[in-house]
């Protein structure tokens, strides 16, 4: 019995980092450009709507305070069972972090979002580890931004 386990073990190790793919390294100028918008608009509004758009996009808030700028989210929690997780008694949790930055620099607002995926191994021993990963990929955060800017302008109408 305690074969398996060990061998389902090394099966899923094996399997996640096999599964793991690597995306082209991004300049700390790159990837804030990527994260990125301004708006010509208050910082009450573009605050709102990184708020709304954050709950439109199934986060749950944790903080949010228009006086630092600061916004807190995350996504529900993903448990992932399979046949690893019958065999080796490990289980994963998968959760996406989101926190936007907006703060007001001259007569514009900028805004700096950031997305994290949070993945939480735990097995049957009381053992757990923890592994955060970037999201890297441009069009989740054009598609955020999109949805901002579509925010703000109803928001500015009304």
């Amino acid at each position: 019995m305690q074969i398996k386990k060990h061998l389902g073990l090394v099966l899923l190790i094996g399997l996640m980092s096999g599964c793991a793919t690597t995306a082209p390294e991004l300049t700390p100028m790159e990837i804030q450009s990527m994260q990125t918008r301004s708006f010509e608009e208050e910082k009450s509004i573009v605050f709102g709507s990184v708020v709304s758009v954050f709950q439109d996009l199934g986060y749950q808030i944790d903080s949010a305070d228009l006086a630092t700028g600061l916004i807190t989210s995350e996504s529900p929690a993903d448990s992932v069972s399979s046949w690893a997780t019958a065999l080796t008694g490990m289980r994963q949790v998968t959760q996406t972090r989101a926190t936007a930055f907006v703060e007001e620099v001259g007569a514009r607002v900028n805004v700096r979002l950031n997305f994290l995926v949070m993945n939480q191994l735990s097995g049957g021993y009381g053992q757990s580890d923890r592994q955060d990963q970037p999201i890297t990929d441009v069009e989740i955060y054009q598609n955020a931004f999109e949805r901002i800017e579509n925010a703000i302008f109803v928001r500015s109408d009304a």
